[in-house]
This record gives structure tokens, C-alpha cells and sequence, in this order.
């Protein structure tokens, strides 16, 4: 039997209100982390998976629509896809074959105030992780994720990432509570 494509999600692909990917299911990615990065690829601070020996992210690995994963390469164009496998533990019964993208490592460069995480990123990978795992899953996002030392630029209002979703009241002020707990700073503008 041929093992099905399926994608190791641990951002914005938790939120399952994002794609249309079948069969998401949850799941663990052993000696990864999560951490927000720039490159010169693109003009805010994004996720990406890293290398971190002893430690897990959970996130959910849905099937590669139509086992096409050139298409999901476009859609993941700033990233590599790493075969990653034998370091996820899921729920399936049947051969799959997971990948996780990764910024490639060359590529890394620490973000700054001019790089910013978007507010409406943020919000829509943790209204997954709260839909998926609860506050206990949103509360392990953040102690998994590292980089928070960067500013957070509040685009609520007029949101700039592209999958942007509405958070409910309670959603909000989860991550509100949680940015606050950690002391993001939290910018209405980017610095030049």
C-alpha cells in the first residue's frame, strides 16, 4: 500500500478554517520547535519549524489535497518541505507519508521592529490550537514558540495577513491575556 502525503501543520494550518485539506487529525512533532523568523522573502515575521532536540509541538497533519504537493509548495513557497515521518506521532492506522516546512536555515534572520508578527497571524493560529487543544493547547503554543522578544504589530482593524479570520470575544482575549503574560510588545506601527 502506498503511504498517503500527509503535512505536519503547527501555525496557521491549525486552524482548519484556513485550507480545506481533509482529515486533519492531532498530532505531535518530536525535537522541533516553533519561532518567528524574517527573511528576505517576505516583510513580517513568520512561523517556522526548527530543529530543538527534547522537545514537542503539537499541531494537526491533514492529507495534501489531490497527494499534490507541488501545489502546497506554492502555497508554503517561503519554506523546504523536511520528511519528517518517523518524528510524528498521530492517531492513523494506515501508511502516511508527513512533511513539515521549514524555513531553510540560510535564510534566517532574527526579526526586528521593521519585521513585526502580525496581530491577525497570531490571532488565526491560535483560535486553531484553542478549537483543537483548548487553552492548555494555546498555553503550550506559546511556552513552544520562541522569538516573542519582537514586537507584535496590532493590525486588528484592518488586518494584513491574507487567511485573517474573526476571533470571537473569548478568543481575543485569550491571546490578549497570553501576549500580556509574556510581555509582548504590542507596536501600531512599523519602525523604518
Amino acid at each position: 500500500m502506498t503511504a498517503a502525503p500527509y503535512c505536519f501543520g503547527y501555525g496557521s494550518l491549525v486552524n482548519c478554517a484556513t485550507h480545506d485539506f481533509t482529515n486533519p487529525q492531532p498530532a505531535r512533532l518530536t525535537g522541533w520547535c516553533r519561532a518567528w523568523r524574517h527573511t528576505d522573502l517576505r516583510p513580517v515575521a513568520f512561523l517556522t519549524a526548527i530543529p530543538a532536540p527534547g522537545t514537542a509541538i503539537d499541531g494537526l497533519i491533514a492529507h495534501v489535497p489531490n497527494d499534490d504537493w507541488q501545489t502546497l509548495d506554492q502555497r508554503e513557497w517561503a519554506y523546504d518541505r523536511i520528511p519528517a515521518t518517523a518524528s510524528v506521532t498521530h492517531p492513523l492506522t494506515f501508511p502516511v507519508e508527513i512533511a513539515v516546512y521549514s524555513v531553510p536555515r540560510t535564510r534566517h534572520i532574527a526579526p526586528a521592529n521593521r519585521h513585526p508578527i502580525l496581530l491577525s497571524y497570531l490571532d488565526v493560529v491560535i483560535q486553531g490550537y484553542l478549537r483543537e487543544f483548548g487553552e492548555t493547547g494555546a498555553d503550550r503554543f506559546f511556552e513552544t514558540t520562541r522569538g516573542w522578544d519582537i514586537p507584535i504589530l496590532d493590525d486588528r482593524n484592518a488586518p494584513r495577513y491574507p487567511r485573517h479570520q474573526h476571533l470571537t470575544p473569548d478568543e481575543t482575549a485569550c491571546v490578549d491575556d497570553r501576549l500580556a503574560a509574556i510581555g509582548a510588545r504590542i507596536v501600531t506601527t512599523t519602525a523604518d
